[in-house]
């Protein structure tokens, strides 16, 4: 059976950017698209891109990425209950991650995903979650 992939921001914002690594996001959404398999992204990691597009761009585009970009793409935003937080805070006591990368890496063990990243900072992590790497 197919892992279950789950992008984190980092891929986000190089798939919007078309940065370096964008191709792997590129190919993942294609491949959910046509297969009909879910691609997965946690609302704190939505939340961040659309902080990062924001900060950088302005609010309008912070706002088209939530109302226009999201939805258009074969993307399963993954909501967080209390016991999801306390996970994700577990995570970041132990490593020294971002608290928005523990959600990815919480969510990710909880769904049974191989995380798509090129963030650096997963490495840590390696051993707790599958990543493929951009």
């Amino acid at each position: 059976m197919k892992k279950k992939k789950l992008l984190d921001s980092f891929a986000m914002v190089s798939y919007l950017n078309r940065e370096a690594g964008c191709q792997k996001v590129l190919d993942v959404m294609a491949n959910a698209q046509k297969s009909g398999d879910t691609l997965f992204m946690n609302e704190i990691n939505i939340g961040e891109v659309f902080h990062i597009v924001s900060r950088k761009r302005g609010l309008e585009k912070g706002e088209y990425f939530i109302e226009t970009i999201v939805p258009s793409l074969p993307l399963s935003p993954v909501p967080n209950t209390f016991d999801d937080v306390i996970e994700a805070a577990r995570i970041k006591a132990e490593y020294p991650l971002s608290f928005a990368d523990c959600f990815t890496v919480a969510t990710a063990r909880k769904q049974d995903c191989t995380i798509i990243t090129g963030d650096q900072e997963f490495k840590r992590v390696e051993h707790l979650v599958d990543i493929d790497w951009m």
